[in-house]
């Protein structure tokens, strides 16, 4: 099992980080391109989610990887499943039954994350 939580961590962490960079570097213009939600939200709302989504990336890996601060580890992939249950309403409140399908298999993965390494196969 401690194998497919590394699996499932490094997945979900090059998501995040490709997803956060681009939330964080690109213009509006570009970005509402991409996701249309954007829309619905300031740009420094956008930028914090894409931070986030970088932080996120780097606590799935990095303290379990060193072994310093493993704890970390399943606190980013809880933080990160809240970001999901929140994208989730957004996509609902839009009427964006594939956003919803998506946001609900990352939260399903990064919730099996947080358990798996909070509980039977932590550090």
């Amino acid at each position: 099992m401690s194998v497919f939580l590394w699996i499932v961590q490094a997945a979900l962490a090059a998501s995040f980080a490709m997803s956060g960079l681009v939330k964080v570097t690109q213009p509006e213009e570009k970005l509402a391109g991409w996701f249309p939600w954007v829309e619905d939200f300031s740009l420094p709302t956008v930028r914090f989610i894409g931070v986030m989504g970088v932080l996120g990336a780097v606590g799935l890996v990095g303290p379990a990887a060193s072994g310093v601060a493993t704890v970390l580890t399943p606190a980013a992939a809880s933080g990160l499943a809240v970001m999901m249950a929140l994208a989730a309403a957004t996509h609902v409140r839009r009427k964006e039954p594939p956003g919803v399908a998506v946001t609900a298999i990352v939260f399903a993965l990064a919730a099996v994350v947080a358990w798996g390494r909070f509980g039977p196969y932590g550090w």
